[in-house]
């Protein structure tokens, strides 16, 4: 089958959002902090400046995780964008710590051999332009690499961009639910891999995923009792904050 990405080029663990919980979500600083904890695979969020920057942050908003306030963070460029401090919120030791660009991201893990699952996190609206312009800016990072980037996403439309934007790269869904219609919107997506919530994952739906030839991950697991079950289901991904708790080796 088209999806299907035999070997699987990725590790079974994969800090979320760098050390998220640690440390600054979607900084430099917490991917930092996480390849310290012995990580080699990366999660984080990307979305669009108004100019067109692929950047990381997670929420619509700038409030939560910077000096930004209650502006929608796509409506700002990213000269505005870049000067936000990103970490106070996580404590002083992080004050000053930056947004950083995609760019940026990409360029540290690709000099430390370190493995990127890119969530294409659009401002409403811009679903399709987001997945096209973050796919195309990996393609280009990733030139010439053996290991590539997987991208992913909860929005059917940013998956369809992302397609058009970087056919070579590997795509995988996102799901809170198992709603209706997600299997048909997985083939005509062309995704190599199904991403959970840990909770919606079991060893039916594993198999299930295997028998189609596509990978089976899971976010986000905090928790021992969970990373077993899941471990012995056969899930090939586990997405997580703890990584001061869990060894990835």
């Amino acid at each position: 089958m088209s999806w299907r990405l035999d070997p699987w080029p990725y590790p079974r663990w994969i800090a979320h959002r760098g050390a998220g919980k640690l440390a600054p979500e979607n900084t430099l600083a917490a991917f930092r902090l996480g390849a310290s904890h012995g990580y080699r695979a990366f999660e984080c969020d990307v979305k669009l400046s108004a100019d067109g920057v692929p950047f990381l942050l997670h929420d619509a908003t700038l409030e939560r995780t910077t000096s930004g306030g209650e502006r929608t963070a796509g409506t700002l460029p990213w000269a505005e964008l870049s000067q936000l401090d990103a970490g106070s919120w996580h404590g002083r030791a992080w004050a000053g710590e930056p947004i950083p660009s995609f760019a940026a991201i990409a360029r540290f893990c690709l000099r430390n051999g370190y493995a990127l699952n890119i969530e294409i996190k659009p401002t409403p609206g811009q679903e399709i332009e987001t997945g096209e312009v973050v796919a195309a800016a990996a393609a280009r990072a990733w030139s010439g690499q053996a290991a590539l980037p997987l991208l992913s996403s909860f929005r059917p439309e940013a998956l369809q961009g992302a397609m058009s934007g970087a056919p070579a790269l590997p795509r995988a869904l996102l799901l809170d639910t198992l709603w209706n219609g997600w299997e048909q919107v997985a083939d005509a997506l062309g995704v190599v891999a199904v991403v959970t919530h840990f909770r919606l994952m079991d060893d039916a739906l594993v198999q299930r995923l295997h028998h189609d030839g596509r990978r089976a991950l899971c976010y986000t697991v905090n928790d021992a009792a969970d990373a077993v079950r899941l471990i012995g289901a056969g899930v090939d991904g586990l997405i997580t904050d703890a990584v001061d708790r869990f060894s990835p080796v």
